[in-house]
């Protein structure tokens, strides 16, 4: 007699069991788990080598990295602390500048320079930004606008920081592959990172001033402090990103705080699917190439960036991530009753 069998979804009886006792039955399970992760960081950890007769798609690739990481700084922001901030190019121009400071003036070599310039650049963004921290849905956005603009402003009336000119010759890496598996490594490691950190108290604790502020400043803990700490870790992102782009390009001025550089890595988050950190690194995938291939169409590729990202919010507003996790999750097997 032939045994009965049924369907049932793959990711339910994983759940119930890696949920509390993290147990897994099968090779099958691991490999449905990994699978998607494993898609991912392959497929980036794969691009230099495929793009490796190409030296312009390999630095297209690197710009990939770059909108990513402002993303996720935006994405973390957003819909983890439920400030809205238009300023990825503040983070990216300030930790531009602080790195090509510590290379040019101090001399240090990139490897010392990034480092110092991702965290004091980080330092000065969230000290400028504290007061504006009681802030919360459109008024905080406008403010992180105005940022880069006002930086833009200062450098050209004052000429401070080089003025106009920026810095030039700054240290560039050893070799290609250390300039462009320093970026996809950190990438990747800074949203693995992120997505723990959010999973710890601390985390915890900043997704809980996003739903109840009041509730949190009740139970005694210091809401403005737990803001100004998670702006802190999204300014890691965009200065590291800044950090790192002035070593690869041996220069920096004031087209660091283009208003690109915000609009961008927004557009990406949706595309991608916003709330997963994940989606924004898929967003960018999508979006640097081909804003790379609309290039020569001048300022009529904006036209084509607005269709795009309409379509994604009439048509997919969940995003990318959202949907393809929805998908993934509904994959079905053959059990015996």
């Amino acid at each position: 007699m032939a045994q009965a069998r049924r369907k049932e979804r793959i990711d339910r009886g994983i759940k119930v069991r890696s949920d509390s006792i993290y147990a897994l039955s099968s090779w099958e399970e691991i490999a449905y788990l990994l699978g998607p992760r494993a898609l991912l960081i392959g497929g980036f950890l794969l691009l230099p080598v495929v793009l490796l007769p190409s030296p312009y798609w390999s630095r297209v690739a690197l710009s990939v990295c770059v909108v990513a990481l402002l993303a996720v700084s935006f994405d973390f922001l957003a819909n983890f602390v439920g400030l809205v901030s238009l300023g990825g190019a503040f983070f990216y121009g300030i930790g531009g500048y602080m790195a090509a400071v510590a290379s040019t003036e101090l001399g240090l070599p990139p490897v010392v320079a990034i480092p110092a310039g991702t965290v004091l650049g980080a330092a000065v963004c969230t000290l400028l930004l504290v007061p504006c921290l009681p802030l919360r849905g459109i008024y905080f956005a406008i403010i992180t606008l105005m940022y880069p603009l006002f930086m833009t402003r200062l450098i050209e009336a004052t000429e401070i920081l080089g003025g106009t000119e920026g810095f030039r010759g700054i240290t560039g890496f050893s070799s290609r592959w250390t300039e462009q598996y320093g970026l996809i490594v950190v990438t990747l490691a800074g949203v693995f990172a992120l997505r723990r950190f959010l999973a710890e108290d601390a985390g915890l604790v900043i997704r809980a001033v996003k739903d109840n502020d009041q509730a949190v400043r009740a139970s005694g803990i210091n809401v403005t402090w737990t803001k100004a700490k998670a702006v802190f870790v999204a300014a890691l992102f965009g200065c590291f990103a800044g950090a790192y782009y002035v070593h690869m390009y041996r220069n920096v001025g004031i087209s660091s705080f283009a208003l690109d550089l915000s609009i961008m890595p927004i557009a990406a988050t949706v595309i991608g699917g916003s709330g997963t950190l994940v989606g924004p690194l898929i967003g960018a995938l999508l979006l640097v190439p081909l804003s790379e291939l609309l290039r020569d169409f001048g300022s009529l590729r904006i036209v084509v960036y607005a269709l795009v990202l309409t379509g994604f919010v009439v048509l997919q507003s969940e995003g990318l991530m959202n949907f393809a996790t929805r998908k993934y999750q509904q994959f079905e097997r053959w059990v015996r009753v």
